[in-house]
């Protein structure tokens, strides 16, 4: 028993939260201070108003040994503005880049490339193009990585958003 509880205290996982919260000052900072507390990392945190209510929605991500996740998700159920927390399990996740590139690049490379990723370009000017691509966070990672060789003049990640299947 003592081997099977040191494996599960320095068991990495990596965990997607969503937290349902009042449209409230110091929300944010309160649950982010949860885990700056512990020492924890967010990979990825995204918030939004849910339509017609009162409250926000914020998925969060991080990656941690599953006792101290479990630790925060009971303290996360303790906060006032928090009416609603769940650890998902089975998700869709989707993460969304806007990448600028300089109009000097082959621009038809760039295009199928993007459409690969579920992207497209959204905006073209006389110096400049932006495409936008939505996938996988691991898919996003990747495709950045593949277009560093255009030399990207500006790159914005959105942040995970994720919904239980």
């Amino acid at each position: 028993m003592n081997n099977f509880n040191h494996y599960y205290d320095s068991e990495t996982t990596r965990q997607v939260i969503s937290v349902i919260v009042m449209n409230e000052h110091n929300v944010l900072s309160r649950i982010v201070g949860l885990f700056s507390a512990r020492g924890y990392n967010i990979d990825s945190l995204t918030v939004a108003p849910i339509e017609g209510s009162e409250y926000s929605r914020m998925t969060i991500v991080t990656t941690g040994e599953q006792r101290v996740i479990d630790q925060i998700v009971k303290q996360l159920n303790k906060l006032i503005p928090v009416l609603k927390v769940n650890e998902h399990r089975n998700v869709i996740e989707k993460d969304t880049v806007l990448m600028k590139f300089s109009v000097d690049n082959n621009l038809s490379d760039i295009d199928v490339i993007t459409r690969a990723y579920h992207g497209s370009i959204q905006n073209v000017t006389d110096d400049t193009i932006v495409v936008a691509a939505t996938d996988s966070s691991h898919r996003i990672m990747n495709f950045i990585r593949v277009m560093q060789k255009f030399n990207p003049l500006e790159v914005v990640r959105s942040g995970i958003v994720a919904m239980e299947r």
